[in-house]
């Protein structure tokens, strides 16, 4: 069986580009697969195999022929989707090549420990692996098609479940449910008056030729995600950022500065680079109107005085945080943080660590339905708030069942369907396909009947 990792087995896939990095000794590169025209590289292979390896994960004598299969099925997707004419644009690409770099990154630590291990620059990086990154969106897209109508019944999910064997019924770790209620400190206008005026004094020292936009961004901007790049934003489709930010980047002319805008976020000046359709790049330069410790106080004192009210009070919480969050996010789920690998309300106690330890350790000494007091935390927009966190639920572990991890259930039934679709599917393209394997691969344990298709 072909593994669907987190519902699609590329956001499994980490690195795809050819020699892992520099320190490793280099492979003699050849074709060892070919489907329809797409070839299978020995440093594809390798490649895998080395993150494998990276990631701790067990390898053994058949590691390399399941790796072949799974390389061999992506390009079976990829010429489908040729075929299929599916196509990604530049800025899919770009997003999903920052967000691996941001997660390459943090496995390292650092940019420059990234650099100094693979021996080039993050924009050298990112080119080699942008035709891969491209190939996998595809195939990711043409995967999304086949099971696209496939879901399951409840009564789909029970049969699945009555059908696992007693010994072999999973065991679930312990979970729990989180909820908040924040407070963010109100900007006051003299903060909002001084904001604008640095952000008008930057602008007219651009326009009047005293310093680049790039400089200027890269001096002062608070946009955490461009200030490092002079500011720059490369492939921004329509509707990636705030209106605001689209309706001037849609606006200027080329090197032309807008005039200063409002966000939620402060105060912008850009300068539009280069418009293609709906894409563009763009120098970006954000200052943030500053908090006083007095609003800061004022948020905390509202927060303490909402706690006082959950103490008294016989409105829930969830009534409490949709009338008094300041969290859009969680306080239209009923002040429940929401699970980002999951979209869920649960978390596995070692998943809320990894998201936010303070709310991991905040809530471990919890017991159901009690609340912290106000606490100071930083937003993800790296702004000062207060807040309460509320532990709803908290399970022991447990051999699964239906009543309490339904959805879970639910989740692995429909995969098991998918992958049945996935596996029919195959056999039915492989029969149209041209499939070569070099020999050495030829006698791999695959799953599927790939040589007997061969040429």
């Amino acid at each position: 069986m072909i593994k669907i990792k987190n519902k699609l087995f590329l956001l499994g896939v980490l690195l795809l580009i050819s020699g892992i990095n520099n320190a490793q000794e280099k492979v003699i590169d050849r074709i060892i697969a070919v489907i329809g025209s797409n070839p299978v590289l020995q440093s594809e292979l390798e490649t895998q195999y080395q993150q494998m390896i990276t990631q701790q994960e067990p390898v053994n004598a058949d590691t390399h022929c399941k790796l072949v299969e799974e390389l061999l099925y992506q390009k079976l997707l990829l010429a489908q989707a040729q075929k299929d004419s599916l196509t990604v644009t530049d800025a899919q690409v770009e997003q999903e090549m920052d967000r691996r770099m941001k997660f390459y990154i943090q496995q390292f630590g650092s940019e420059e420990r990234f650099v100094a291990f693979y021996g080039k620059s993050i924009e050298d990086f990112k080119t080699d692996l942008k035709d891969n990154v491209r190939d996998l969106l595809l195939a990711q897209q043409m995967q999304s098609k086949i099971t696209a109508d496939i879901n399951v019944t409840p009564n789909d999910v029970k049969t699945y479940f009555n059908d696992i064997p007693k010994d072999s019924v999973p065991l679930i770790n312990s979970e729990v449910e989180v909820g908040e209620i924040v407070k963010k400190p109100s900007i006051t206008p003299e903060a909002k008056k001084a904001a604008k005026d640095k952000i008008e004094d930057i602008r007219n020292r651009i326009m009047k030729g005293q310093s680049s936009f790039a400089a200027m961004a890269a001096l002062y901007s608070e946009d955490p995600g461009s200030a490092n790049k002079g500011g720059l934003y490369e492939h921004i489709n329509r509707g990636q950022f705030v209106p605001e930010w689209d309706a001037q980047a849609f606006k200027i002319k080329k090197g032309e500065v807008s005039d200063v805008f409002e966000t939620v976020y402060g105060y912008f000046i850009i300068q539009l680079v280069e418009r293609r359709g709906e894409e563009v790049d763009a120098r970006s330069l954000l200052i943030a109107p500053k908090v006083e410790a007095s609003d800061l106080l004022k948020a905390k004192e509202d927060l303490d005085s909402i706690y006082k009210k959950l103490s008294v009070d016989t409105t829930t919480f969830s009534e409490m945080a949709a009338k008094y969050s300041d969290m859009e996010e969680s306080k239209n789920s009923g002040g429940l943080i929401v699970n980002p690998n999951t979209g869920a309300t649960r978390f596995q106690m070692d998943e809320l660590g990894q998201m936010d330890q303070n709310v991991a350790f905040a809530i471990d000494k919890l017991k159901v339905g009690e609340y912290t007091k106000p606490m100071p935390f930083a937003t993800r927009d790296g702004k000062q708030a207060y807040r309460i966190l509320y532990l709803k639920t908290h399970t022991a572990p447990h051999t699964a069942n239906l009543t309490d991890d339904y959805q879970k259930i639910q989740a692995i039934a429909l995969a098991k369907k998918q992958d049945s679709a996935i596996q029919a599917w195959i056999k039915r393209k492989l029969n149209g396909t041209y499939v070569h394997i070099a020999d050495d691969y030829k006698n791999c344990p695959f799953n599927n009947k790939w040589v007997n298709t061969n040429n």
